[in-house]
């Protein structure tokens, strides 16, 4: 019971998918949750990969892949991408640690956020569109958003809380730790070796990889992370694997 709880509670808070399901909530839950974040990553590809099989039939590839980047912010209901603009307006603002954290807290968006957001729309839009084949496409629109996700559980898994304060993050960065990260990694693991077969393992651990390198990047200026900063390293590592599978060509 425990198990399903925690699964619905991650699908209704990383997606925009109706559950009309009134949950208590633990505190610990949502950091425990987190393992099953990858699994509602696999959830979001496949809902895309519907999405791209019925534009296919009216659209080209790269019509297509712009409705799918709406798609994903619809599923999602932006919130990862809210989470990269408000660290990048805060990490580039070169203030203290204390402002920083008050400026990724702000809710109006400034420059930086916007650049950060138009650059990593315009990337994933072409990556999408240079796919090729639809098996390339297929694949990756199941893989990118479990990439994100096991981003934001590794992210989680290895950081302290950078607020003095409570905050959207601390219940997911308390209560993720190591045994989350290995809970979480196999079956992101399995969903990439069942669908790439033995160069699937090698990317799913490179995803692991530079999730790490990422939140260790992000979180260095502040000495921990925050929920916006989780957001920023899930959104961060699904355009990564974009890139890295597109340079692999067809696998």
């Amino acid at each position: 019971m425990k198990i399903l709880k925690r699964f619905i509670i991650m699908v209704q808070f990383f997606t925009s998918i109706p559950i009309p399901v009134n949950i208590d909530c633990e505190y610990k839950d949502y950091g425990e949750g987190l393992v099953f974040a990858p699994v509602v990553g696999l959830i979001l590809g496949l809902i895309l990969c519907l999405v791209y099989k019925l534009l296919s039939s009216i659209f080209s590839v790269n019509i297509s892949s712009a409705f799918l980047i709406i798609a994903y912010i619809v599923l999602t209901g932006g919130l990862h991408m809210d989470g990269l603009g408000d660290t990048f307006d805060g990490l580039f603002s070169n203030r203290p640690k204390e402002r920083i954290l008050e400026i990724m807290r702000d809710s109006r968006v400034g420059t930086n956020a916007v650049l950060a957001l138009i650059s990593i729309i315009i990337l994933n839009y072409a990556l999408l569109s240079g796919m090729g084949t639809d098996v390339n496409m297929m694949r990756a629109l199941v893989l990118f958003p479990v990439a994100g996700r096991i981003g934001s559980l590794f992210g989680a898994g290895i950081s302290v809380y950078a607020r003095k304060s409570e905050g959207l993050g601390k219940s997911f960065i308390d209560c993720c730790g190591k045994k989350e990260m290995l809970i979480g990694g196999i079956p992101t693991i399995g969903i990439f070796v069942a669908l790439l077969g033995k160069k699937g393992l090698i990317m799913a651990v490179a995803m692991m990889i530079t999730a790490v390198m990422v939140t260790k990047i992000l979180t260095k200026k502040i000495n921990g992370a925050t929920g916006d900063i989780l957001g920023a390293v899930c959104e961060l590592n699904q355009t990564i694997f974009l890139l890295l599978y597109y340079i692999l060509g067809e696998i």
